[in-house]
């Protein structure tokens, strides 16, 4: 009898796959999208099956350790140990290629800093004698903007308790503040975005009431006025439907469940005039600094702001430039703008640095500089072009355990950084990943400093131009003065033209 039954639920088996199969080949040859599976139907499928894992193949089995884009396996691994606190340490030589075009290469003191001449990296103040309250940035290495919406509630808690550990500070993004950006109790830079999420009325403009209550907190020690980001210069920020929960459209001040596209430029500021009122404003309501965070697509920014403040006065210039390559890019972006627009931080920085001096305009703005700077050679090199702090998002992203699985706008992101499905969520532990976030930027800054006293220089803001080597096309290394020279800066009585 058993075997009997055994029998006949096989046979229904076999029977609902061959009718499964049968369906499937007659929509498979009847459908007009797709071309393979009209012509080759059911094993066509294979190929799109084949197509999805190739990304994954490539990553853990035929991509070589250097080779990977964006970031490839051996800078992810360098983000990991140094999260994990397990230090910089590799045997049997580097897979680094010094003879590469690009390849940074550090001058190496004949005569290094023995220990007991080291000293520590100070701090720098942003907004002395130009706002109400200025405050000291005490890290090289800063957490760049990245939204409540974009990244999760435990990814913002952890990352929030690690800055505080750190030391370092934490930008919350164009998505406003919340609860969990002020938990830890870090030092917050707030960005104001096209759309003014966090501070605008119901027409969508600034509310001062708004950006009033927002400086009341203690720990937001600064704002930033974004025009643009490296990932996506020209276009506002993006985050779908699927990710605008109750809580998220309610600090932002916008409708939930909808598309929340913020516009590609502030509807308020149309040229450097209206910006420099806007900063003005902003300083004037907060008390407090006042940036701007901009892509660099030419020289017409940097004219124009040189230009604007010799006429008006150093009060009115921005208290610090956030500088972002066009190699950018934590968010969703469109891919003809993340592959084409904005040029890389590697040209843009030097330049910027040199239209700050030629203006006379270097010692009153502070400059900060990011895009894919994250590990502790790139960022030796930016101060040796002249920043004077870096900030990183995708480097906290890997330490809080990101594997580039490039899904960060679909919701679907595996490790929970970047999605509000709580059981992907469930995977991040805030107290563990907010002692990998706070190792990571600790770890930078001693790897920084390492690299600052084999120049023989006594703490990191001592690097120059002149401490780093870039090799060329040809195999043989440039010096970074030399391919970028100091410019001449103006009289100190007065601002010149750039």
């Amino acid at each position: 009898m058993l075997s009997v039954l055994q029998v006949s639920l096989g046979v229904l088996v076999a029977l609902a796959l061959a009718g499964w199969l049968i369906y499937w080949y007659i929509q498979d040859i009847t459908q007009k999208k797709h071309a393979v599976l009209r012509n080759f139907p059911i094993i066509g499928h294979l190929r799109y099956f084949f197509e999805n894992l190739g990304e994954y193949f490539r990553q853990y089995f035929f991509l070589g350790d250097r080779e990977e884009m964006p970031f490839n396996r051996a800078t992810r691994a360098w983000v990991y140990r140094l999260a994990k606190n397990e230090g910089g340490i590799l045997g049997f030589g580097s897979t680094y290629n010094i003879h590469e075009a690009g390849a940074l290469i550090f001058v190496n003191a004949p005569f290094p800093v023995l220990e007991e001449e080291r000293e520590p990296t100070p701090p720098l103040i942003i907004g002395d004698g130009h706002c109400e309250k200025p405050f000291a940035g005490r890290s090289l290495v800063n957490i760049s903007g990245m939204s409540f919406g974009a990244i999760s509630k435990p990814a913002v808690q952890s990352l929030s308790r690690g800055a505080a550990k750190a030391g370092c500070w934490m930008d919350t993004g164009e998505g406003g503040l919340s609860p969990y950006h002020l938990e830890g109790g870090c030092d917050i830079i707030f960005q104001i975005g096209t759309a003014k999420y966090g501070v605008r009325d119901d027409q969508g403009r600034l509310s001062p009431e708004k950006l009033r209550e927002v400086a009341a907190h203690d720990s937001v020690r600064a704002f930033e006025i974004k025009l643009s980001q490296g990932a996506k210069p020209g276009k506002g920020g993006v985050l779908l439907a699927g990710k605008v929960t109750e809580e998220i459209a309610r600090i932002r001040g916008i409708p939930m469940g909808q598309d929340s596209l913020s516009p590609n430029r502030h509807r308020d500021i149309a040229n450097m005039i209206e910006l420099l009122d806007m900063v003005e404003r902003v300083r004037d309501i907060t008390g407090k600094p006042v940036g701007i965070k901009t892509a660099i697509g030419g020289w017409q920014f940097m004219n124009e702001l040189a230009e604007e403040v010799n006429r008006r006065g150093l009060h009115v210039a921005p208290d610090f430039l956030a500088i972002d390559g066009g190699e950018g890019g934590s968010g969703a972006a469109p891919q003809a703008l993340a592959d084409h627009m904005a040029l890389s931080i590697d040209e843009a920085l030097p330049r910027v640095v040199d239209a700050l001096i030629e203006s006379g305009m270097r010692q009153r703005v502070r400059l900060i500089a990011a895009g894919k700077l994250l590990t502790p050679a790139r960022v030796a090199w930016a101060l040796a072009a002249g920043a004077d702090f870096v900030n990183t998002a995708r480097g906290f992203m890997f330490s809080l355990g990101c594997i580039q699985a490039l899904r960060c706008h679909s919701n679907t992101c595996p490790t929970g950084i970047t999605t509000h499905n709580p059981r992907l969520q469930r995977g991040l532990d805030v107290a563990d990943k907010a002692e990998r976030v706070a190792h990571y930027c600790t770890n930078v800054n001693k790897e920084i400093d390492m690299i600052a006293h084999s120049c023989g220089l006594k703490h990191a803001r001592e690097f120059r131009r002149e401490h780093v080597r870039i090799v060329q096309a040809s195999g043989q290394s440039v010096a970074l003065n030399v391919l970028y020279p100091y410019p001449v800066a103006p009289p100190a009585e007065g601002l010149i033209s750039v």
